[in-house]
């Protein structure tokens, strides 16, 4: 994995950003001794130091001045007091070339360059490229799943560089903007469909006599092995699931049940309501 060699900032210090800091410094692709970050939170900054020896800040513009990438890893409701408190700074400028990386959820590419590019020339604003990015939880054990949107003024190496750091921690793929609250839906919330069907298993294990422990175990490793054989097989889920429904057997007769109360259809359901709800959050 290529080396960016650029110093990179991350402005909030919460879990995503951890995860991407744990990812880049592990890698090698970004040295810890050119990792920044800053945040309020003066006891999570400091774990963030010792635990990956990066350096650390509670000035916004001081980390904003030196850094070639800065990642905008602040909750969406904060955001634009955040980088109206930055950009109202003296010493906001852009000199040189600088990638932003938004991991706000909900916060459009507009939103983003009305905050940053207001106070700013033609000229700083084209040296600012924006990159919107939607990564999930998984990201912290280096399996996430992430989908970015350039704005206009990115070009291939910006484009690159954000490809780069988030293939740390994953997988990521470039969509449009529109496609998003697709994306934010499906696999921006998707880990917590299916703790929600290991829950549901488990519990069924339990309430059948099973020891929570060992109905856990079983539900944990089903689910796992499930996901690295539609991996190594390289098969449509649908296919691999009528493979082990037997006619007359045990799978077909609890499919019976799923069908009949239209699981699937309500699956699908449940996923469209978080794609509106993803709308709703950028207006």
């Amino acid at each position: 994995m290529a080396n960016l060699n650029k110093k990179t900032g991350f402005i909030g210090a919460g879990n995503m950003a951890e995860a991407i800091i744990g990812a880049i410094t592990r890698t090698g692709v970004i040295p810890s001794s050119m990792v920044y970050a800053s945040d309020v939170n003066a006891e999570r900054l400091n774990m963030l130091k010792k635990t990956y020896s990066i350096s650390g800040t509670a000035d916004n513009i001081k980390l904003f001045s030196i850094c070639d990438i800065i990642v905008l890893a602040v909750k969406p409701q904060q955001m634009a007091d955040v980088l109206q408190q930055l950009t109202s700074q003296k010493e906001y400028s852009v000199p040189r070339r600088k990638l932003v990386i938004s991991i706000a959820a909900g916060v459009p590419l507009a939103k983003l360059e009305n905050l940053l590019y207001s106070p700013l020339s033609k000229g700083e604003n084209e040296n600012l490229p924006i990159i919107r990015v939607m990564p999930n939880t998984p990201a912290l054990v280096l399996a996430g799943m992430s989908g970015m949107t350039p704005n206009r003024h990115a070009l291939p190496d910006d484009i690159n560089a954000a490809r780069t750091i988030l293939e740390a921690m994953g997988k990521v793929i470039e969509f449009k903007e529109d496609d998003l609250d697709a994306v934010t839906a499906l696999s921006g919330s998707g880990p917590a469909y299916l703790f929600y069907l290991a829950e549901s298993m488990i519990q069924a294990g339990i309430n059948m006599g099973l020891d929570p422990y060992d109905a856990s175990i079983l539900t944990n490793t089903t689910l796992k092995g499930a996901v690295v054989l539609m991996e190594e097989m390289n098969e449509p889920p649908e296919l691999l699931r009528r493979r082990v429904t037997s006619p007359g057997g045990t799978t077909e007769e609890a499919f019976r049940v799923l069908e009949k109360k239209k699981v699937k259809e309500a699956i699908a359901e449940a996923i469209a309501a978080a794609a509106r709800r993803s709308k709703e959050l950028r207006r």
